[in-house]
């Protein structure tokens, strides 16, 4: 199969060709996010606190079975610009084996915790009983999580945006769907509740599962998964963690952020903890959005590096950075122009309404910004420099804006949580710069082309 065209087309083409589907499909299951907690918020305010305080682990679970698979689209997209084809094979057999057993582990641990852990943010009974619920369901569909982003990554590394596209929206195209038939019983199905929605998203993420399976066993891809590789190599394995371990952490320190920030803020009102967690949901529209044109990028960058063209590799950058301002900006006009009508659509509470409508217009002043953070951290993971990837992660989600939210809520309480969100990304942008400038150097990518 001819992979060619990622060093020949001219960038903005092949960058909106690559990412366009991606985009679309994080669109999507964006909306999905949304029309989710919409539908749970429909039960009770205390079903959606529930969510909300379930969300860090549940984003846990994600962190880990996509970061590892990252690691898996980098070797392969690595190997394939080398014309390696062997070895991009065994890291993607590899690979699977290793977020399996993930996926076993994260069913097991994250069940047990999650009664002791909701207890740490909620003294109401019916909050932690149903994040329970929720949760049980929820996360015993953590290896077909697991199983469906390996096979996500694999597919985006040889090129097949088409497919993972069509996949990630049957799954949430059948999420959107099922979600209002379980979670009330509409027509011969029982009304499950809470339940419905777990149930709901987990029946999605199967599908998304199965159309990667029968593609994969309908057309031939450059790399192939092979009983015989399937043995676990020190070699291989330090390679896909030393990328997979760092972009896990990359997207597991949200949930270490929101759990941090639910701290402060469950000191001053229960009311700023849920304002928090719909801000979360609803900048998924925005960040998966751009997270989109990361996945684009990601493989563009791994093949062209892969194939020694350094120039080529700059120039993705930064198109993917120009287009990725371009959809903070549309998020920053939706959150100024419309912020009580995206907060209605998760409450009937007027107190909550106005809150959470201060909030967005604060935070949002710092989404244009934020794309030099999300742009240089997903091309350092392209380049396999996982470590400084997760650098401006640390600066991004713990080292700067943790700090600043405790200082600043002292002086202008829960507001001073909101501006600290903003403050965060403008330090973070000029710290990711100077990182991504520094690693990206003639010599530094000659040097570590060499380590690789």
């Amino acid at each position: 199969m001819d992979q060619s065209y990622m060093k020949t087309r001219p960038v903005l083409p092949l960058v909106l060709f690559m990412s366009l589907p991606m985009v679309l499909s994080m669109l999507v299951n964006s909306l999905y996010n949304i029309v989710d907690s919409f539908f749970v918020a429909q039960i009770s305010e205390d079903a959606m606190t529930a969510l909300s305080l379930v969300f860090p682990v549940q984003n846990l679970i994600n962190a880990v079975t996509i970061g590892f698979s990252i690691g898996i689209n980098a070797v392969i997209s690595y190997h394939l610009g080398a014309q390696e084809e062997e070895r991009a094979s065994a890291a993607a057999t590899q690979g699977i084996v290793c977020n399996v057993l993930h996926g076993v582990l994260l069913t097991v641990g994250c069940i047990a915790v999650m009664p002791a852990f909701l207890h740490l943010f909620t003294d109401n009974a019916l909050v932690a009983e149903l994040g329970v619920r929720y949760a049980r369901i929820a996360f015993s569909f953590s290896i077909i999580i697991a199983l469906a982003m390996a096979f996500e990554k694999i597919f985006q590394a040889v090129g097949k945006m088409m497919l993972t596209m069509l996949s990630m929206l049957c799954g949430c195209i059948a999420n959107i769907v099922l979600d209002p038939v379980l979670i009330f019983g509409l027509g011969p199905f029982p009304e499950m509740g809470i339940e419905g929605a777990a149930l709901a998203t987990g029946i999605g993420q199967t599908l998304s599962l199965a159309i990667y399976l029968v593609a994969y066993a309908r057309k031939p891809l450059p790399v192939r998964l092979a009983r015989r590789q399937a043995r676990l190599s020190k070699e291989m394995c330090l390679r896909l963690y030393s990328i997979g371990v760092p972009a896990a952490l990359n997207l597991a320190l949200p949930s270490l952020l929101i759990s941090a920030l639910n701290i402060i803020l469950a000191a001053y009102s229960q009311l700023y903890v849920l304002v928090l967690g719909v801000y979360y949901k609803l900048q998924t529209f925005i960040y998966l959005t751009a997270n989109g044109l990361v996945q684009g990028m990601r493989p563009l960058i791994g093949y062209n590096y892969g194939a020694r063209e350094h120039q080529r590799v700059r120039r993705i950058y930064l198109v993917t950075l120009m287009l990725t301002a371009g959809i903070m900006a549309v998020g920053t006009v939706l959150c100024w122009a419309m912020p009580q009508q995206l907060m209605g659509l998760f409450t009937t509470n007027a107190q909550t309404i106005a809150a959470g409508g201060l909030a967005l217009r604060i935070i949002s002043l710092g989404f244009i910004v934020s794309s030099v953070s999300v742009i240089s951290s997903g091309a350092l993971e392209g380049l396999g420099m996982g470590g400084a990837s997760l650098m401006i992660s640390l600066l991004r989600y713990v080292l700067v804006i943790i700090p600043a939210a405790f200082v600043f809520s002292r002086f202008w309480g829960a507001v001073g949580v909101w501006h600290a969100f903003w403050v965060t990304e403008v330090c973070t942008a000029v710290l990711a710069l100077l990182i991504y400038r520094r690693k990206t150097g003639g010599a530094s990518l000659q040097k570590n082309q060499q380590a690789l």
